[in-house]
């Protein structure tokens, strides 16, 4: 790691660590609404922004962008893919769940961004917030949180030496944070003994904007539209979930047998296809925090709950922690209090708990049940789907909750400024 000598004040009002999509998003929030940031992340941005460095694409879920909007980065987001319908389906049943965005108005459930591409705007959006101060690549070697209860800020020490004082820091700095860990906070978690292959398909024909999520019996197939290339070619990102083991055979595959395998998948639906680009593989996991906030610590994102990729909903769950932690935290600057304390921090805590229990919930125990291969379980759910796609007020809810609409919104999800 290269040290990072960027101007950095002594004190600022919150340090965030964890420079990710979640990390650098709550930087900008606060800054946008004048608090003063110092993000400390381990990447080296020129990496982070490489075609190389990660492949995937986020479901951006349309209160999500509103949000995005609000702090103004979205601005910044120079290619999205509207996300107008959603196709859910169980192998090869007769039975699906289709959601069509007219049913309920006449915006996008969201917006398919590749994550390359969250990046370079948040990166653009930091460009124009002199009250936010980045330092990367560069590693937190101590963090003191001091005495609870105590006025004394919290005192991180940088890797080159540089202390930096604040009254909270925000730890944003993934399932393995060394922030939650420092604070004695322990996880509950367990692996899915999955990995999720990630790629791009060059296909023939349009996509449409259709969202798919086909249950397969290894795990999820989701096929995410994408914007088209520069030549014109469309193309979609495929999120292919295998077991551990599986994956990693087919990710050993020269490139014509792996463009074959996932032409066995993919279907014929999208007229000729092929993987174009690179491919990567991650493991997927559960972990979920006992604890989200202390004395003068906070997690967000996956430092907080960590899920399962089926249906996207990972970095939306971040994203709702972001826009709730600003609107507690500006609120209580305003009212003069510290920012740092438990009580404080306690409205996060409450506000954020019940729905991340209940996604984290559902998305594990949809997991689960795709997973299952025995008939009578493979006939209750394609039941299941096939009522759902015929319910209507149902369906709505589950429209509702795509679009990230449903419960006590912050403001910024509502596209409001705090």
């Amino acid at each position: 790691m290269t040290p990072s000598r960027d101007p950095l004040p002594e004190t600022v009002e919150v340090v965030v660590i964890g420079g990710g999509l979640a990390g650098l998003t709550q930087a900008i929030a606060l800054a946008r609404h004048g608090i003063s940031v110092a993000v400390i992340d381990r990447e080296d941005p020129a990496r982070a922004l490489g075609a190389g460095f990660d492949g995937r694409v986020s479901a951006i879920a349309l209160a999500s962008q509103r949000m995005l909007d609000a702090i103004g980065l979205w601005p910044h987001v120079a290619e999205a893919q509207p996300m107008w319908d959603i196709r859910v389906s169980d192998g090869d049943s007769l039975l699906f769940v289709h959601y069509d965005h007219r049913d309920i108005g006449d915006a996008p459930f969201g917006y398919l961004v590749e994550n390359r591409v969250l990046r370079q705007a948040q990166q653009a959006a930091i460009a124009g917030l002199p009250n936010l101060h980045l330092a990367a690549p560069m590693a937190a070697a101590r963090i003191d949180f001091g005495p609870a209860g105590s006025g004394r800020p919290a005192a991180v020490e940088l890797a080159d030496g540089r202390v930096i004082r604040a009254r909270l820091v925000i730890g944003a700095d993934g399932r393995q944070s060394a922030v939650r860990s420092g604070a004695g906070i322990r996880t509950t978690g367990w692996d899915y003994d999955q990995a999720g292959i990630v790629c791009t398909v060059a296909h023939e024909l349009p996509h449409e904007g259709v969202a798919q999520e086909r249950f397969l019996p290894a795990g999820p197939f989701a096929i995410l539209p994408m914007t088209d290339d520069a030549d014109g070619r469309h193309r979609s990102s495929l999120v292919w979930v295998e077991p551990t083991a599986t994956a990693a055979a087919i990710m050993a595959l020269p490139d014509a047998a792996f463009d074959a395998e996932m032409r066995r998948r993919f279907g014929d639906g999208y007229g000729d296809a092929h993987v174009t680009g690179p491919r990567w593989s991650y493991p997927l996991s559960f972990s979920h925090a006992e604890r989200y906030a202390g004395h003068r610590m906070v997690l967000v994102g996956d430092a907080a709950h960590g899920i399962h990729p089926i249906a996207g909903q990972g970095l939306n769950l971040g994203l709702r922690d972001v826009a709730a932690l600003t609107e507690v935290l500006v609120e209580a600057q305003r009212l003069g209090l510290d920012i740092g304390r438990e009580d404080v921090l306690d409205r996060y805590v409450r506000w954020r708990r019940v729905d991340t229990l209940v996604v984290s919930a559902i998305m594990d125990g949809l997991t689960r049940l795709f997973s299952t291969t025995a008939a009578p379980v493979r006939i209750a759910r394609d039941l299941g789907l096939g009522l759902v796609d015929r319910i209507r007020p149902l369906k709505k809810v589950f429209m509702r909750h795509a679009m990230g609409d449903l419960g006590s919104l912050p403001r910024l999800l509502r596209g409001e400024r705090v």
